[in-house]
C-alpha cells in the first residue's frame, strides 16, 4: 500500500484542500497520515476524518521584530527533529504540503529522509513558508496561470485548488427553507471573511433597501457582527458564520460578494458562481488578495472593486452588472483549466511516486 503524509496548518485555508484530497487518496489505495501543529486548527479538522494526526512543535518566521523571534527558531528545530522521527517511522512514499509555517520543518525533514515532496501554492505569489519549501519540491501545484511564470517549468503544474466534495452537494430547497426565503427571487450571498468584514458589512447594509427590491440577501457577517436592528427584515438573513449549511447556501446563490482569499474564490470558480470580489487592502495583508482578484478578473471569472474605492453605489452597480451578465461569467469558469483539482493534484502525486519507482528500477536514483 502506498503511504502519504499530508501537512498544512495555521488557518483553515491551509487545511481544507488537504481534507478535500482524502477521499480520492483513499480511493486510490493510499494509507494517509497528517502532520500539523500541536494546537492548530488542523488538529480538530483532521480528527473528524479519522486520519492519524501527529503534532509537532512549530514557530512562525517573522520579518518584523517580536520577542518570539528569539524562541521560535528553537521550536522550529524541535519540530524538524519530531517530523524526522515521524517520517522515519511511517516511511511514506510521498509528502504533500499545503503551506503554513508548521510545514517548513516537515518539508525539510522529508528532504533529509529523501521522501519526494509535492507542494500546493494557493496564491499568485508564495508566502514565506512556501518560499522556503519550494527548493525541496519535486512538483508545485498552483491555482493561477500567472504563478507558472515564476516557477521552474519542469516542476510547476496548473491544477487549481482541491475543493471539498460536500460543497458540490448543496440543496437549493434546503437552503431556502433554512433562510425562510421564497423561490421566486434570486439570492445574493455575502461572505465578509474573518478579517475586515466590518467594512463590507457596512457597505452591504447601506444599499440593502435597493438590493431587496430585486434580491434576497444572505449575509455572513463574522463573529459579533450581526446587526440586531435588521433582524426579521423580509428577504434578509444574517449569520455570524455557517458550516454544515454552507453548501446549501452556495447552491441557491445566484451571485456572491466576497473577499479574495485564494481558497474561497477557487471554490466560487469550481461552483461556477458569478461574483464580486473586494480584496483586502495592503494595509491589512501582504497584497495577495489583490493579485488573486486581478487574476480572476483577467480570466473573466469576477468583477473586482478595490477596497479603497468601494462605495455603496459602486457595489450596487457591480451587483447589477454581474447579475445581468452572469451567463458570461459562468461560461468563462466552465472553460477554465482550473477544474477537477482533486483529480489533477492526486494525479501529480501518483506521477511523482512513479518517477521515483522508475528511477530506482533503472538505477538512476
Amino acid at each position: 500500500m502506498k503511504k502519504i503524509i499530508l501537512t498544512g496548518g495555521g488557518t483553515a485555508g491551509h487545511v481544507t484542500p488537504n481534507l478535500a484530497l482524502i477521499p480520492e487518496l483513499r480511493h486510490r489505495g493510499y494509507e494517509i497520515h497528517y502532520i500539523g501543529s500541536h494546537d492548530g486548527i488542523e488538529k480538530m479538522l483532521v480528527k473528524e476524518t479519522g486520519v492519524p494526526f501527529y503534532g509537532i512543535s512549530s514557530g512562525k518566521l517573522r520579518r518584523y521584530f517580536d520577542i518570539k523571534n528569539f524562541t521560535d527558531p528553537i521550536r522550529i528545530v524541535k519540530g524538524f527533529r519530531e517530523a524526522r522521527k515521524i517520517i522515519r517511522d511511517i516511511e511514506p512514499d510521498v509528502l504533500f504540503s499545503k503551506g503554513g509555517f508548521v510545514t517548513v520543518p516537515v518539508v525539510m525533514a522529508a528532504k533529509r529522509k529523501k521522501v519526494p515532496v509535492v507542494i500546493h501554492e494557493s496564491d499568485i505569489t508564495s508566502g514565506l513558508a512556501n518560499r522556503l519549501s519550494l527548493p525541496s519540491a519535486a512538483r508545485i501545484c498552483v491555482n493561477f496561470p500567472e504563478t507558472l511564470e515564476n516557477l521552474p517549468q519542469e516542476k510547476a503544474v496548473l491544477t487549481g485548488s482541491p475543493i471539498r466534495k460536500e460543497l458540490f452537494q448543496g440543496n437549493r430547497i434546503k437552503g431556502l427553507d433554512y433562510c425562510g426565503f421564497t423561490a421566486n427571487m434570486p439570492v445574493i450571498l455575502v461572505i465578509g471573511g474573518s478579517l475586515g468584514s466590518a467594512f463590507i458589512n457596512e457597505m452591504v447594509r447601506s444599499i440593502l433597501p435597493d438590493l431587496l427590491k430585486n434580491f434576497q440577501v444572505i449575509h455572513l457577517c463574522g463573529k459579533d457582527k450581526v446587526d440586531g436592528s435588521l433582524s426579521g427584515k423580509t428577504g434578509y438573513v444574517q449569520f455570524e458564520y455557517v458550516q454544515k449549511e454552507l453548501c446549501n447556501l452556495l447552491n441557491m446563490a445566484e451571485l456572491v460578494i466576497s473577499r479574495a482569499g485564494a481558497n474561497a474564490i477557487c471554490e466560487l470558480a469550481a461552483l461556477k458562481k458569478p461574483n464580486v470580489l473586494i480584496p483586502l487592502s495592503k494595509n491589512a495583508s501582504r497584497g495577495d488578495q489583490i493579485k488573486n482578484a486581478e487574476s480572476f478578473e483577467k480570466q473573466g471569472f469576477s468583477y473586482v472593486i478595490q477596497e479603497d474605492a468601494l462605495t455603496g453605489p459602486k457595489l450596487l452597480e457591480a451587483v447589477k452588472h454581474v447579475y445581468e451578465n452572469r451567463s458570461v461569467y459562468k461560461e468563462k469558469m466552465f472553460a477554465s483549466e482550473q477544474q477537477n483539482a482533486v483529480m489533477k493534484v492526486t494525479d501529480v502525486i501518483d506521477s511523482v511516486i512513479k518517477e521515483i519507482e522508475n528511477s530506482e528500477n533503472t538505477g538512476y536514483l
